[in-house]
Protein backbone atom coordinates (compact mmCIF):
# COMPACT_ATOMS: atom_id res chain seq x y z
CA UNK A 1 0.00 0.00 0.00
CA UNK A 2 1.17 3.60 -0.80
CA UNK A 3 2.63 5.88 1.55
CA UNK A 4 -0.22 8.18 2.90
CA UNK A 5 1.53 11.10 1.90
CA UNK A 6 0.52 12.43 -1.09
CA UNK A 7 3.49 12.51 -3.33
CA UNK A 8 2.60 10.87 -6.33
CA UNK A 9 5.09 10.54 -9.36
CA UNK A 10 4.12 10.88 -12.60
CA UNK A 11 4.33 8.31 -15.33
CA UNK A 12 5.08 8.95 -19.00
CA UNK A 13 4.67 6.28 -21.06
CA UNK A 14 6.70 4.43 -22.81
CA UNK A 15 4.77 1.36 -23.47
CA UNK A 16 6.00 -1.84 -24.74
CA UNK A 17 4.06 -5.19 -24.25
CA UNK A 18 4.49 -8.75 -25.87
CA UNK A 19 1.45 -10.31 -26.61
CA UNK A 20 -2.28 -10.20 -26.66
CA UNK A 21 -4.79 -7.96 -27.07
CA UNK A 22 -10.47 -14.54 -28.84
CA UNK A 23 -38.88 -42.13 -39.14
CA UNK A 24 -41.98 -42.93 -41.74
CA UNK A 25 -45.74 -42.37 -40.32
CA UNK A 26 -48.40 -45.17 -40.50
CA UNK A 27 -50.88 -44.70 -43.10
CA UNK A 28 -53.98 -42.40 -42.43
CA UNK A 29 -52.45 -41.16 -39.26
CA UNK A 30 -52.11 -37.45 -38.40
CA UNK A 31 -48.16 -36.54 -38.41
CA UNK A 32 -47.07 -36.93 -35.45
CA UNK A 33 -45.82 -33.59 -33.55
CA UNK A 34 -42.22 -33.01 -32.78
CA UNK A 35 -41.06 -33.66 -29.23
CA UNK A 36 -40.52 -30.54 -27.45
CA UNK A 37 -37.10 -29.76 -26.90
CA UNK A 38 -36.52 -28.08 -23.56
CA UNK A 39 -34.18 -25.53 -23.66
CA UNK A 40 -30.51 -25.49 -22.85
CA UNK A 41 -29.74 -24.70 -19.36
CA UNK A 42 -26.42 -22.71 -18.23
CA UNK A 43 -24.19 -25.38 -16.77
CA UNK A 44 -23.53 -24.76 -13.15
CA UNK A 45 -20.19 -23.41 -12.45
CA UNK A 46 -18.54 -25.68 -10.05
CA UNK A 47 -17.61 -24.28 -6.25
CA UNK A 48 -13.89 -22.18 -6.19
CA UNK A 49 -11.26 -24.93 -4.98
CA UNK A 50 -9.54 -24.46 -1.76
CA UNK A 51 -6.62 -22.54 -2.15
CA UNK A 52 -3.40 -24.28 -0.53
CA UNK A 53 -2.00 -21.50 1.68
CA UNK A 54 1.57 -23.69 1.43
CA UNK A 55 1.34 -22.95 -1.87
CA UNK A 56 0.86 -19.20 -1.45
CA UNK A 57 3.71 -19.24 1.36
CA UNK A 58 5.99 -20.80 -1.34
CA UNK A 59 5.59 -17.67 -3.63
CA UNK A 60 6.50 -15.43 -0.44
CA UNK A 61 9.49 -17.37 0.29
CA UNK A 62 10.46 -17.09 -2.91
CA UNK A 63 9.84 -12.82 -3.24
CA UNK A 64 12.00 -12.77 0.08
CA UNK A 65 14.62 -14.72 -1.58
CA UNK A 66 14.56 -12.48 -4.69
CA UNK A 67 14.36 -9.39 -2.10
CA UNK A 68 17.21 -10.46 -0.14
CA UNK A 69 19.64 -11.30 -3.28
CA UNK A 70 18.69 -7.80 -4.52
CA UNK A 71 19.82 -4.80 -1.89
CA UNK A 72 16.83 -6.28 0.69
CA UNK A 73 14.27 -5.13 -1.33
CA UNK A 74 11.71 -5.06 -4.62
CA UNK A 75 10.82 -1.70 -5.09
CA UNK A 76 10.34 0.35 -8.70
CA UNK A 77 12.48 0.53 -10.80
CA UNK A 78 15.45 -1.69 -8.82
CA UNK A 79 16.56 -5.36 -9.74
CA UNK A 80 14.57 -7.03 -7.15
CA UNK A 81 11.08 -6.03 -8.79
CA UNK A 82 12.06 -6.96 -12.27
CA UNK A 83 13.01 -10.30 -10.96
CA UNK A 84 10.35 -10.26 -8.69
CA UNK A 85 8.04 -9.76 -12.36
CA UNK A 86 10.11 -12.20 -14.13
CA UNK A 87 8.98 -14.94 -11.56
CA UNK A 88 5.37 -14.46 -11.97
CA UNK A 89 5.44 -14.34 -15.56
CA UNK A 90 7.02 -17.46 -15.70
CA UNK A 91 4.73 -19.63 -13.41
CA UNK A 92 2.04 -18.02 -15.75
CA UNK A 93 3.16 -18.62 -19.03
CA UNK A 94 3.91 -22.05 -18.12
CA UNK A 95 0.20 -22.26 -17.10
CA UNK A 96 -1.21 -21.38 -20.35
CA UNK A 97 -1.99 -17.41 -19.18
CA UNK A 98 -1.10 -14.84 -22.16
CA UNK A 99 1.11 -12.20 -20.71
CA UNK A 100 1.77 -8.76 -21.26
CA UNK A 101 4.73 -6.26 -19.89
CA UNK A 102 3.17 -3.51 -20.09
CA UNK A 103 5.94 -0.61 -19.52
CA UNK A 104 6.47 2.95 -18.03
CA UNK A 105 8.56 5.39 -16.25
CA UNK A 106 8.44 6.56 -12.52
CA UNK A 107 10.87 8.89 -10.96
CA UNK A 108 13.33 8.73 -13.79
CA UNK A 109 13.31 5.17 -13.73
CA UNK A 110 11.72 2.43 -15.77
CA UNK A 111 8.69 0.22 -14.09
CA UNK A 112 6.59 -2.68 -15.66
CA UNK A 113 2.90 -3.76 -14.82
CA UNK A 114 2.25 -7.79 -15.59
CA UNK A 115 -1.17 -8.26 -17.24
CA UNK A 116 -2.37 -11.91 -17.68
CA UNK A 117 -5.15 -13.06 -19.72
CA UNK A 118 -6.73 -16.50 -19.42
CA UNK A 119 -7.83 -17.68 -22.83
CA UNK A 120 -11.83 -17.71 -22.98
CA UNK A 121 -14.85 -15.76 -21.76
CA UNK A 122 -16.75 -13.24 -23.48
CA UNK A 123 -14.28 -10.35 -24.38
CA UNK A 124 -17.16 -8.00 -23.73
CA UNK A 125 -17.33 -8.82 -20.13
CA UNK A 126 -14.11 -9.19 -18.17
CA UNK A 127 -12.99 -9.87 -14.63
CA UNK A 128 -9.82 -8.47 -13.27
CA UNK A 129 -8.11 -9.52 -9.93
CA UNK A 130 -5.23 -7.71 -9.41
CA UNK A 131 -2.32 -6.52 -6.91
CA UNK A 132 1.03 -4.17 -6.43
CA UNK A 133 4.18 -5.94 -6.65
CA UNK A 134 6.70 -3.20 -5.82
CA UNK A 135 7.90 -3.07 -1.95
CA UNK A 136 9.07 -0.05 -0.45
CA UNK A 137 13.23 0.62 -0.40
CA UNK A 138 13.23 -0.56 3.12
CA UNK A 139 12.30 -3.79 2.79
CA UNK A 140 11.04 -7.09 1.07
CA UNK A 141 7.54 -6.08 1.39
CA UNK A 142 5.92 -9.44 2.16
CA UNK A 143 2.81 -8.52 3.33
CA UNK A 144 2.90 -5.13 0.96
CA UNK A 145 2.25 -6.41 -0.71
CA UNK A 146 3.80 -10.25 -1.54
CA UNK A 147 1.01 -11.35 0.55
CA UNK A 148 -2.06 -9.79 -2.14
CA UNK A 149 0.45 -10.77 -5.36
CA UNK A 150 1.28 -14.45 -4.11
CA UNK A 151 -2.28 -15.22 -3.56
CA UNK A 152 -3.64 -13.65 -6.72
CA UNK A 153 -1.14 -15.43 -8.35
CA UNK A 154 -2.21 -18.70 -6.97
CA UNK A 155 -5.75 -17.80 -7.92
CA UNK A 156 -4.39 -17.96 -11.53
CA UNK A 157 -2.96 -20.77 -11.11
CA UNK A 158 -6.04 -22.74 -9.76
CA UNK A 159 -8.46 -21.74 -12.41
CA UNK A 160 -5.53 -23.11 -14.73
CA UNK A 161 -5.63 -26.34 -12.70
CA UNK A 162 -9.53 -26.47 -12.99
CA UNK A 163 -9.02 -25.33 -16.81
CA UNK A 164 -12.36 -23.16 -15.82
CA UNK A 165 -14.33 -22.11 -18.60
CA UNK A 166 -16.25 -18.97 -16.57
CA UNK A 167 -18.70 -16.84 -18.94
CA UNK A 168 -16.81 -13.47 -18.73
CA UNK A 169 -13.20 -13.24 -19.18
CA UNK A 170 -10.56 -13.76 -16.85
CA UNK A 171 -7.39 -11.17 -16.53
CA UNK A 172 -5.36 -10.99 -13.87
CA UNK A 173 -3.06 -8.21 -12.95
CA UNK A 174 0.18 -6.99 -11.22
CA UNK A 175 1.01 -3.58 -10.74
CA UNK A 176 4.43 -1.46 -10.50
CA UNK A 177 5.62 1.97 -8.52
CA UNK A 178 2.13 1.45 -6.38
CA UNK A 179 4.11 2.81 -3.90
CA UNK A 180 5.04 5.85 -5.60
CA UNK A 181 1.57 6.62 -5.58
CA UNK A 182 -0.49 4.17 -7.72
CA UNK A 183 1.38 4.67 -11.19
CA UNK A 184 1.82 1.63 -12.68
CA UNK A 185 -2.50 1.04 -12.31
CA UNK A 186 -2.93 4.36 -13.11
CA UNK A 187 -1.10 4.13 -16.00
CA UNK A 188 -2.87 0.90 -17.31
CA UNK A 189 -6.41 2.85 -16.58
CA UNK A 190 -5.71 5.94 -18.13
CA UNK A 191 -4.13 3.80 -21.71
CA UNK A 192 -7.35 1.98 -21.87
CA UNK A 193 -9.80 2.89 -24.45
CA UNK A 194 -12.89 4.23 -23.40
CA UNK A 195 -14.36 1.01 -25.02
CA UNK A 196 -12.30 -1.42 -23.32
CA UNK A 197 -12.45 0.67 -19.89
CA UNK A 198 -16.66 -0.13 -20.42
CA UNK A 199 -15.71 -4.07 -20.65
CA UNK A 200 -14.51 -4.43 -17.56
CA UNK A 201 -17.17 -5.26 -15.34
CA UNK A 202 -15.33 -5.29 -11.93
CA UNK A 203 -12.06 -5.34 -10.56
CA UNK A 204 -10.77 -6.75 -7.64
CA UNK A 205 -7.58 -5.41 -5.31
CA UNK A 206 -5.78 -7.19 -2.60
CA UNK A 207 -3.53 -4.90 -0.71
CA UNK A 208 -2.27 -6.51 2.74
CA UNK A 209 -4.16 -9.66 3.33
CA UNK A 210 -1.72 -11.53 5.45
CA UNK A 211 -0.86 -8.79 8.26
CA UNK A 212 0.65 -10.79 11.64
CA UNK A 213 -2.40 -8.65 13.89
CA UNK A 214 -4.70 -9.37 11.58
CA UNK A 215 -8.41 -7.78 10.77
CA UNK A 216 -11.09 -8.46 8.04
CA UNK A 217 -11.99 -5.48 6.36
CA UNK A 218 -13.86 -5.65 2.50
CA UNK A 219 -14.22 -2.77 0.31
CA UNK A 220 -17.49 -1.13 0.57
CA UNK A 221 -17.36 0.25 -3.18
CA UNK A 222 -19.67 -1.84 -5.69
CA UNK A 223 -22.10 -3.32 -3.40
CA UNK A 224 -22.42 -6.55 -5.77
CA UNK A 225 -18.73 -7.12 -4.93
CA UNK A 226 -18.84 -6.86 -1.37
CA UNK A 227 -22.07 -9.18 -0.78
CA UNK A 228 -19.84 -11.65 -2.66
CA UNK A 229 -16.89 -11.23 0.25
CA UNK A 230 -19.53 -10.71 2.97
CA UNK A 231 -20.88 -13.83 2.59
CA UNK A 232 -18.07 -15.68 1.95
CA UNK A 233 -17.22 -14.35 5.23
CA UNK A 234 -19.85 -14.99 6.88
CA UNK A 235 -20.11 -18.82 6.02
CA UNK A 236 -16.90 -19.32 7.64
CA UNK A 237 -18.26 -17.66 10.87
CA UNK A 238 -15.80 -14.29 10.50
CA UNK A 239 -17.51 -11.02 10.91
CA UNK A 240 -16.02 -8.12 8.83
CA UNK A 241 -15.83 -4.34 8.95
CA UNK A 242 -16.22 -2.01 6.24
CA UNK A 243 -12.49 -1.00 5.10
CA UNK A 244 -11.36 2.62 5.37
CA UNK A 245 -7.66 2.76 6.48
CA UNK A 246 -6.64 2.17 2.50
CA UNK A 247 -9.56 3.70 1.42
CA UNK A 248 -8.19 5.49 -2.14
CA UNK A 249 -4.69 4.65 -1.53
CA UNK A 250 -4.39 1.27 -3.41
CA UNK A 251 -4.79 0.25 -6.99
CA UNK A 252 -8.72 -0.05 -6.94
CA UNK A 253 -8.70 3.97 -6.93
CA UNK A 254 -7.75 4.45 -10.35
CA UNK A 255 -10.63 2.06 -11.80
CA UNK A 256 -13.27 3.63 -9.51
CA UNK A 257 -12.06 7.05 -10.48
CA UNK A 258 -12.72 5.83 -14.18
CA UNK A 259 -16.52 4.46 -13.50
CA UNK A 260 -15.20 0.69 -13.19
CA UNK A 261 -16.58 -1.26 -9.99
CA UNK A 262 -14.78 -1.89 -7.65
CA UNK A 263 -13.69 -4.15 -4.49
CA UNK A 264 -11.28 -6.36 -2.62
CA UNK A 265 -9.92 -7.45 0.97
CA UNK A 266 -7.49 -5.75 3.36
CA UNK A 267 -5.99 -6.71 6.31
CA UNK A 268 -4.70 -3.64 7.83
CA UNK A 269 -1.68 -1.47 7.90
CA UNK A 270 -0.30 0.93 10.53
CA UNK A 271 -3.64 1.57 12.24
CA UNK A 272 -4.14 0.12 15.60
CA UNK A 273 -6.34 -2.66 16.34
CA UNK A 274 -9.43 -1.76 19.10
CA UNK A 275 -10.40 -3.87 22.06
CA UNK A 276 -13.73 -4.48 20.47
CA UNK A 277 -11.75 -5.82 17.03
CA UNK A 278 -9.61 -8.00 19.07
CA UNK A 279 -12.58 -9.47 20.72
CA UNK A 280 -14.15 -10.48 16.97
CA UNK A 281 -11.04 -11.07 15.69
CA UNK A 282 -8.28 -12.16 18.28
CA UNK A 283 -4.48 -10.69 18.65
CA UNK A 284 -3.73 -7.58 20.03
CA UNK A 285 -5.53 -5.12 21.07
CA UNK A 286 -3.28 -1.45 20.88
CA UNK A 287 -0.82 -2.78 18.82
CA UNK A 288 -0.94 -1.85 14.56
CA UNK A 289 -2.25 -4.60 12.75
CA UNK A 290 1.25 -4.42 11.07
CA UNK A 291 4.07 -3.39 13.27
CA UNK A 292 6.09 -4.00 10.64
CA UNK A 293 4.09 -1.77 7.66
CA UNK A 294 7.25 -0.34 5.49
CA UNK A 295 9.72 -1.41 7.76
CA UNK A 296 12.84 -3.67 7.28
CA UNK A 297 10.90 -6.25 9.35
CA UNK A 298 8.02 -6.94 6.49
CA UNK A 299 9.69 -10.08 6.00
CA UNK A 300 8.37 -14.09 5.65
CA UNK A 301 8.09 -13.72 9.30
CA UNK A 302 5.34 -11.15 9.04
CA UNK A 303 2.40 -12.88 7.87
CA UNK A 304 -0.60 -14.31 9.83
CA UNK A 305 -1.17 -17.65 8.01
CA UNK A 306 -4.70 -18.44 9.05
CA UNK A 307 -5.23 -14.71 7.71
CA UNK A 308 -3.63 -15.33 4.56
CA UNK A 309 -5.46 -18.32 4.30
CA UNK A 310 -8.86 -17.02 4.82
CA UNK A 311 -8.36 -14.07 2.39
CA UNK A 312 -6.52 -16.42 -0.53
CA UNK A 313 -9.67 -18.95 -0.51
CA UNK A 314 -11.79 -15.29 -0.77
CA UNK A 315 -10.20 -14.35 -3.68
CA UNK A 316 -10.88 -17.56 -5.65
CA UNK A 317 -14.42 -17.61 -4.18
CA UNK A 318 -14.72 -14.49 -5.73
CA UNK A 319 -13.23 -14.94 -9.11
CA UNK A 320 -15.35 -18.31 -9.68
CA UNK A 321 -18.78 -16.77 -8.33
CA UNK A 322 -18.34 -13.06 -10.26
CA UNK A 323 -16.89 -14.76 -13.48
CA UNK A 324 -20.19 -17.04 -14.07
Amino acid sequence: MKLSVPGRATATAVVAAVSLLAGGSIAGAAPAAEPAVAPASKPAVAAAPDIPVANVKAHLTQLQSIATANGGNRAHGRAGYRASLDHVKAKLDAAGFTTTVQQFTASGRTGYNLIADWPGGDANQVVMAGSHLDSVSSGAGINDNGSGSAAVLETALAVARANLKPTKHLRFAWWGAEELGLVGSRYYVNNLSSANRSRITGYLNFDMIGSPNPGYFVYDDDPAIEKTFKDYFTGLGVPTEIETEGDGRSDHAPFKSAGVPVGGLFTGASRTKSAAQAAKWGGTAGQAFDRCYHSSCDTTANINDTALDRNSDAIAHAVWELSE
